[in-house]
């Protein structure tokens, strides 16, 4: 019988407040989307079981609020963490060029082994507002800064639509879950 061997998986979100990551965290776990904004205040986490193969994974997702007071959760916060999601809002050029800071911020909190191959995962989001026609960070843009940073995978989401979120996170935990067993070995 194939080993059921479970896993905790430790994912952080991070991005500008109101780029929509708790609702692509509700979108993904829970399969709902709502329209009430409510702010994160500190950290808040949902957990996913995930299967890959013939093992069962437990996909734990922080979510950090954006605000720069709630920065200072640090390294506790980051600790531990398999990989890590940049979220931006494509209809907000001002969340897009945060990614870098968000990036960096990370790298120094988490102090991962390998600093250059730690998995991480943007997400362009809000690619349904207004039929596209806010946009104003396209998509060549935004790959074309992932490619700089070592080809991050990059996927546009919408998380009222529901759009690319299931791939996006089976992304993310694939990622995770390579992270996670090199630490094992």
């Amino acid at each position: 019988m194939p080993s059921r061997r479970r896993t905790l998986l430790k994912v952080i979100i991070l991005g500008d407040s109101g780029v929509g990551k708790t609702s692509l965290m509700n979108q993904y776990v829970n399969r709902k989307f709502s329209n009430q904004y409510k702010a994160t205040i500190g950290a808040d986490f949902l957990t996913k079981e995930v299967q890959f193969e013939d093992r069962l994974f437990t996909l734990q997702i922080w979510d950090t609020a954006g605000q720069e007071r709630f920065q200072s959760l640090g390294v506790a916060f980051y600790r531990g963490a398999d990989c890590c999601v940049l979220v931006y809002d494509v209809n907000s050029m001002k969340s897009f060029d945060n990614l870098n800071n968000w990036r960096e911020e990370f790298l120094i909190q988490a102090s991962p082994s390998d600093p250059e191959n730690f998995p991480f995962v943007v997400l362009g989001n809000k690619i349904d507002v207004d039929g596209g026609n806010s946009r104003v960070v396209s998509e060549k843009k935004a790959r074309a800064w992932c490619a700089s940073k070592g080809n991050i995978p990059y996927f546009e989401t919408s998380a009222k639509e529901g759009i690319n979120v299931e791939e996006a996170f089976q992304c993310i935990a694939k990622n995770a879950l390579k992270s996670g067993e090199e630490e094992e070995m």
